[in-house]
């Protein structure tokens, strides 16, 4: 079963100035992809606005029958993207979506905005 991250590409920090060239969820996103590349069970896909700006830059983790999680204030920079994958492939390897927290990579500590449970089958 694969495990999505789905990074948004509209984010924009309160740093981030106009007429820079990316905005910073489009960096997070490729960082995020370039990390995930060779990652068994990890995909990722970009997504326009995830609502969550006041918390920008946001990714979700989810995969059918499982919990899912909305992380959110990460900088754009290449240790929350291995974090941030790093969590997705032991989400990947969780029966039901749940990691222990001592397993949790550290890059992903104190960025965890929401969990949703899996949608019902029926």
């Amino acid at each position: 079963m694969i495990t999505w991250i789905t990074v948004c590409d509209t984010c924009k920090r309160d740093t981030w100035t106009e007429g820079t060239a990316l905005t910073d969820g489009e960096s997070l996103a490729a960082l995020v992809e370039r990390a995930a590349q060779d990652v068994t069970g990890v995909e990722v896909r970009r997504h326009s606005c995830l609502m969550g700006c006041t918390s920008a830059c946001n990714v979700t983790v989810q995969a059918r029958g499982k919990l899912a999680y909305t992380l959110g204030r990460f900088e754009p920079h290449s240790l929350a993207a291995e974090a941030i994958v790093g969590y997705a492939a032991l989400h990947a390897d969780s029966a039901t979506g749940q990691v222990p927290y001592r397993s949790w990579p550290a890059g992903v500590k104190g960025h965890f905005v929401t969990r949703h449970p899996p949608l019902p089958d029926t």
